[in-house]
């Protein structure tokens, strides 16, 4: 009975260890999604202006009759 009962606690200590393993690799990866949301973001604006700029050049650009 004993023998059972360590045997028991050395799973739950296992299975506690895995849970605060798995929580720390959760924080990293919610930080790496946040970190390349706000890049995505930064990129999208920056595909915006280029695509602003680009159109307000071809206006410029003389039509040739």
């Amino acid at each position: 009975m004993n023998s059972e009962l360590e045997a028991l606690e050395t799973k739950i200590d296992q299975v506690v260890a895995l849970v605060h393993q798995l929580r720390a690799e959760n924080e990293v990866l919610k930080n790496q999604i946040a970190a390349a949301e706000a890049e995505r973001l930064h990129l999208r604006s920056t595909m915006t202006a280029a695509r602003e700029r680009l159109e307000g050049l071809i206006e410029q650009i003389p039509e040739d009759a």
